[in-house]
């Protein structure tokens, strides 16, 4: 069942158009990753899902609710992290989740039992009576997320949850997104690549406003490789490295379409990369030349191309090697 359905979104200001004929749905529990570079149309794209602007053209339904006839009852069911969070830095955080929990129209008592679960998942038992201006940038980050859940809502949208965070809150902040991806479709917009192999179950990519491509990181992985990239390391018989040896002899080996990357380490190590066809057979290939040429094979091992090739490819029309 989609919790989220996007079709033909567009959103235009004046001349300028900030998203063009969006579609893309999410599941129950799903993490789905909004990845696009700065000014792709991610926060807009947001902003319309939460209700904060209208589309110009297009359909959002959010828990089977249009969220052009039913504002109200989209509203009640997402939780919203925007890339600042919404604080009161002279409140405390007790004070200040149950603020949020009252104007989310939740009974005193719900919201007492959700104020000790939120803390608890958010890892804010600590710091209930301090208050939030004393808090470091991770904490207010955990608070953040605390108001978006207090209301246990299905949907949670957050935008840029872990930007301006140190690498140990960043690492604090995925683990969190992930549990709270068992409990909620999560839909997390970020431009920062780790991001999303390392929490998304899915990945929509944007470039100006347009969709690129929506995809699991390792379905993007096979769609673009493009073929197997083999590493191999081995050793040649010569005394220096231009002693009669021609790395290109190794493109020459059936089923290897081209050399991507050589590094030479001493005079006598030689390690590439290759590019081959998706042929069980090339690897045995490889190593029976290797070893006919008197060559010494030490290594041999897939390689996938990272998210940031990928991410490059798709948003450039420059190749990625």
């Amino acid at each position: 069942m989609s919790v989220i359905e996007v079709q033909g979104l567009t959103k235009r200001y004046g001349p300028v158009t900030a998203i063009e004929d969006l579609s893309f749905q999410a599941g129950e529990r799903e993490i789905l990753g909004f990845l696009g570079p700065n000014g792709a149309g991610k926060t807009t794209t947001m902003r319309i899902l939460t209700g904060f602007i209208p589309a110009s053209e297009g359909n959002v339904r959010l828990s089977g609710f249009d969220i052009r006839e039913h504002p109200w009852e989209v509203k009640k069911r997402i939780g919203y992290l925007p890339e600042i969070p919404p604080l009161y830095a002279d409140m405390s955080v007790d004070v200040y989740l149950r603020f949020v929990a009252e104007i989310r129209g939740t009974e005193k008592a719900r919201a007492r039992r959700r104020l000790g679960e939120v803390k608890e998942l958010c890892g804010l038992q600590t710091v209930g009576r301090t208050l939030i201006r004393r808090l470091s940038k991770g904490y207010r980050q955990r608070v953040g997320m605390a108001q978006a859940i207090i209301h246990e809502p299905e949907i949670l949208i957050l935008d840029e949850p872990t930007i301006g965070l140190d690498p140990k809150q960043i690492i604090e902040v995925r683990h969190l997104i992930k549990s709270l991806g068992e409990r909620h479709t999560v839909l997390l917009s970020t431009h920062i690549l780790p991001e999303v192999s390392m929490t998304c179950q899915r990945v929509i990519i944007l470039n100006k406003g347009k969709l690129v491509a929506v995809d699991t990181p390792e379905g993007l992985l096979r769609r673009l490789q493009g073929g197997e990239r083999i590493f191999i390391r081995f050793r040649v018989d010569r005394q220096g490295p231009s002693d009669g040896f021609d790395p290109a002899e190794v493109a020459r080996v059936p089923g290897v379409r081209r050399i991507v990357r050589e590094v030479l380490g001493d005079s006598s190590l030689v390690s590439l990369e290759l590019e081959v066809e998706d042929d069980q057979e090339v690897r045995g290939r490889l190593a029976e030349y290797l070893v006919g040429r008197g060559w010494k094979l030490q290594e041999m091992r897939s390689v996938n191309p990272t998210l940031e090739e990928i991410f490059i490819r798709l948003v450039t029309e420059e190749p990625v090697a």
